[in-house]
């Protein structure tokens, strides 16, 4: 009967049909195991028939007596008996129904090899390579090394006498009918309670009065495992979403402390270089009291830089803990995109011009949106000095590659010497630096394009940066606008 069929009966029929499987199954494995068993019996005292020659042989043997002269007359023999002398070496030197004793040591032999081991052994039935038909072989070991072994052949009759009996194969069947009777009222009552219990389960779960009068109606067994695996579920999703938002919630904590932890020891350290060189500066002045104006004015003027620096860092680090720990603190309102970028572009054509850099800005279409203009200006601030101190190229280009009622995406891109691979990756992490010794040499701080990604990042937009192929670096920014 096919499993769709089979779905389609009710349960207390297919509860039968289940427990009479699982009975007929169980009796086929004990007649299984009877009939092998019964077999092994009449095998085994064909056997002990056969070692009570085997033992008379060995007993004569041990009197002095040839095999050939041992007589069998008050034995019931079996029709055909063979038998063999070997001795513990597998070497035979007795067979009655040879003319000529084998060369082949039977040493591998089954039977054999138990009687060494075991004193006795015997084999249900092996082909003889000496006469070529199939035997019945029965050994036993004596007291002074040799091995007796008799043999009958396996034909049709000893066949018939090793089969097992059928009768009670008969007995078997009818218990399994009975079985079954009883089986299937069994299985009709106890089907019947529970599709009546699945039915009640059902209406807890849509949450209907229950009365002690109310009859348990009909339904069947897989619903109401299906009614449980839904309430299970629903408990397991509610665990299982408390869990994730336990879980992320104590994930952004360790992420912010590794950070800030990460933060100070790179302020730490980015503040080494300009202490020190202040400092030197300072002693420098202070010790030699005769240094001419022009070498004071160098040391001042080294002093300066190192503390616009500092002072360039520290804004870094305040915007950027502001980006962390005071993202709903920030401010936003509807601004002007292309407002902002023209501003930008208008301060920086000045420090661009001074370094043989042209800025073209091909934003010309008016965008509008939801942000932090300080924020904003940021941005395009840092990713044009950075073009300015680091492409060495000579054009910055800024314009719209996409835009429509919910995003724009605006691109910035300089025709200089790009980025190494390795380092592309990189760029937009904290105090990372392509070439250490030349940003600090341009003055930067090592946080310009972090400050950038979280700022876009806190607008709900992302940017990206790839190497160009005719040259030069290219940053993809992409804003939402509703």
């Amino acid at each position: 009967m096919a499993m769709g069929s089979l779905s389609k009966l009710s349960y207390p029929r297919r509860l039968f049909l289940w427990l009479l499987g699982y009975s007929l199954l169980l009796v086929g494995c004990f007649v299984l195991f009877q009939y092998h068993r019964e077999k092994q019996f009449k095998a085994e005292e064909l056997n002990a028939r056969l070692q009570l020659i085997n033992t008379y042989i060995l007993n004569q043997i041990d009197k002095g007596y040839e095999v050939s002269q041992i007589k069998l007359d008050g034995f019931n023999l079996i029709d055909d008996l063979r038998v063999s002398v070997i001795t513990q070496e597998g070497k035979v030197v007795y067979d009655n129904s040879l003319d000529s004793l084998p060369n082949s040591n039977h040493l591998n032999r089954e039977e054999i090899q138990q009687a060494v081991l075991k004193g006795a052994g015997y084999t249900v039935r092996r082909h003889s390579e000496s006469v070529g038909d199939y035997y019945f072989y029965s050994a036993k070991k004596g007291s002074t090394g040799y091995i007796v072994r008799t043999a009958v052949p396996y034909s049709i009759s000893l066949s018939t006498l090793l089969q097992a009996d059928y009768h009670f194969l008969w007995v078997m069947g009818i218990v399994s009918i009975v079985m079954c009777v009883l089986g299937y009222f069994a299985t009709r009552r106890v089907g019947l309670h529970i599709m009546r219990l699945n039915k009640f389960a059902s209406d807890v779960e849509k949450g209907t009065t229950i009365s002690d009068t109310e009859p348990f109606p009909n339904d069947e067994l897989g619903s109401i495992s299906n009614h449980i695996v839904r309430l299970y579920a629903k408990l397991q999703q509610a665990y299982a979403e408390r869990d994730n938002e336990h879980n992320a919630a104590l994930h952004e904590q360790l992420e912010k402390e590794r950070i800030k932890k990460q933060l100070t020891n790179n302020i730490n350290h980015e503040l080494k270089t300009p202490v020190a060189s202040i400092r030197v500066c300072i002693e420098t002045l202070l010790a030699q009291k005769k240094l001419s104006e022009e070498k004071r004015e160098m040391f001042l003027q080294r002093c300066l830089a190192n503390t616009d620096r500092l002072q360039r860092l520290l804004s870094d680090v305040s915007l950027i803990t502001r980006l962390d720990d005071g993202r709903e603190c920030i401010a936003k309102e509807p601004i002007n995109l292309t407002k902002i970028i023209d501003d930008v572009v208008d301060d920086r054509q000045l420090i661009a011009k001074q370094k043989g850099i042209v800025i073209e800005n091909c934003v010309t279409r008016n965008i509008a949106m939801s942000g932090n203009a300080l924020l904003m200006e940021t941005v395009f601030n840092n990713l044009i000095d950075n073009a300015i101190a680091y492409s060495g190229g000579t054009i910055i280009r800024i314009e719209i590659q996409y835009f429509d009622d919910k995003k724009v995406v605006l691109s910035l891109c300089d025709n200089g010497c790009g980025v190494p691979n390795e380092h592309l990756s990189r760029i937009f992490e904290r105090f990372y630096r392509v070439d250490k010794g030349r940003s600090r040499a341009a003055g930067g701080t090592g946080l310009g394009l972090s400050i950038v990604k979280n700022a876009v990042m806190l607008h709900g937009g992302s940017i990206t940066a790839e190497n160009r192929n005719t040259g030069g670096l290219l940053f993809n920014i992409t804003l939402p606008l509703a």
